[in-house]
């Protein structure tokens, strides 16, 4: 029996991929474990192995195409004692997005998943809806998808499963559940009518310019920076933070680190600071979820980190709690492996918080977006040589600006302003950082 190989989901984000490469043709024998492609996704390429053993009897997806939707046949492998010449013939599948999955037939196992010790998490966000199902249809879900629907009230046909086939799965559910309804995008008519413009004007012919293909990653970035600036009610705090006391203990840190190869930066210590002020002020480490607010037990912290063709947040888990020269050893390894694309998605997802810093560029202040689905993140400017007041006497002290974008729908104003106060007072007072 023939079983399809599908284009797999290998990151929350990832709706569509670019088939980079093939590693087998047609009549190749694989078993599980083999890699058979590469994907391109929105944040890297990845390998992807086979699960199931057999022949290849079919391509369906060429090298190099592009915009390959999740779930999208991709190939078909042929069981023990099949190949191209003894299966019927099939007619190939077009690599475009379904509503659901044909009533015939439901996929007993994943044919394809990436390579890497654990499965992706699930998705950051809830699966778009979808028509009702018509009457009479058979909605594909697993067992345990069903049971969870039916124990949660969900509504199974209002969901768009991510699994093979469209098939509803456990965290499509769970999504669902925790998401609210999502927004319906006014047609063009309404646009009008409400004061926005129909179409982006036109621009001017006679300037020399080029067109340049949007990547799968500025995809991404483009839709879901839109969909946090729509969505998430964006309020913002700054606050001045002398730096003197964090920059001489870094120097005597990195004495003392400097036989074991080990450095410390300023965004080390930053990200040291940002994950004790989410354990200081709990409220402000949290989750909106449309019904609920999730409250996390730990600071995992999403680092901004610039690549060709975008950025990625690679994460620093548990960073309250981690030693500072810990934390410089992962970020190092972290951003060089996030500029070469080969972070795992478990990677560059699942932070509570995030830091982004572009005081290397000479930018004083500034604010950022939030990622969703955490609750805030924090942009850091250059330390810069500032008159500072102590006990009422002018003096030069080198100083940061630090801007937080706060979701306003999880986290208060003033809830907001004393993390922020946290943050300063840990920055300001370090030794706090070796306690």
């Amino acid at each position: 029996m023939a079983i399809d190989i599908t284009m797999p989901a290998l990151s929350p984000t990832m709706e569509t991929g670019t088939l980079a490469k093939w590693h087998v043709a047609v009549g190749d024998e694989v078993k599980p474990g083999d890699v058979i492609a590469e994907i391109e996704t929105d944040k890297a390429t990845m390998e992807v192995e086979a699960i199931d053993e057999g022949t290849i009897t079919e391509i369906l997806v060429k090298e190099g195409a592009e915009e390959v939707p999740v779930n999208a046949v991709i190939a078909r492998l042929g069981g023990e004692g099949e190949d191209a010449g003894t299966l019927p013939p099939q007619q190939p599948e077009k690599a475009e997005k379904t509503e659901g999955a044909p009533a015939a037939k439901e996929p007993e196992s994943e044919s394809a998943r990436p390579a890497e010790t654990a499965p992706p998490p699930a998705p950051a966000r809830a699966p778009a809806a979808k028509a009702a199902t018509a009457p009479g249809e058979r909605i594909i879900a697993s067992p345990l998808a069903r049971r969870i629907a039916r124990q949660e009230g969900v509504d199974l046909a209002a969901i768009q499963g991510t699994g093979p086939y469209g098939r509803i799965v456990k965290a499509d559910v769970e999504a669902a559940k925790a998401a609210p309804a999502p927004t319906i995008s006014p047609d063009s008519s309404k646009r009008v009518a409400a004061g926005e413009p129909a179409a982006t004007a036109a621009p001017p012919t006679d300037v020399p310019h080029e067109m340049v293909k949007l990547t799968s990653m500025r995809k991404t970035i483009a839709r879901r920076l839109t969909e946090s600036k729509q969505t998430i009610p964006h309020y913002y705090l700054t606050v001045d933070i002398q730096l003197d006391a964090m920059l001489k203990l870094r120097g005597e840190l990195n004495k003392s680190l400097e036989a074991r190869g080990v450095k410390l930066s300023v965004n080390d210590m930053l990200v040291k600071a940002l994950g004790l002020a989410l354990e200081q002020v709990p409220d402000a480490n949290v989750s909106f979820t449309g019904d609920a607010m999730r409250k996390f037990h730990r600071a995992d912290v999403s680092v901004a980190v610039a690549i060709p063709g975008g950025l990625i947040t690679p994460v620093v888990r548990d960073a309250a709690n981690k030693r500072l020269s810990v934390i410089a050893t992962e970020m190092q390894d972290l951003a060089a492996r996030a500029k070469e694309g080969k972070l795992q998605p478990a990677e560059y997802t699942g932070g509570t918080a995030s830091l982004t810093n572009l005081g290397m560029y000479g930018i004083s202040q500034f604010s950022a977006v939030i990622n969703p689905p955490e609750g805030l993140i924090v942009a850091v400017g250059a330390g810069q040589k500032r008159p500072w007041i102590v006990d009422d006497a002018v003096s030069v002290a080198t100083v940061l600006s630090a801007t937080g974008a706060f979701d306003h729908r999880a986290i208060d104003g003033a809830v907001g302003a004393e993390f922020l106060a946290a943050f300063r007072s840990l920055i300001e007072n370090p030794l706090t950082f070796l306690a």
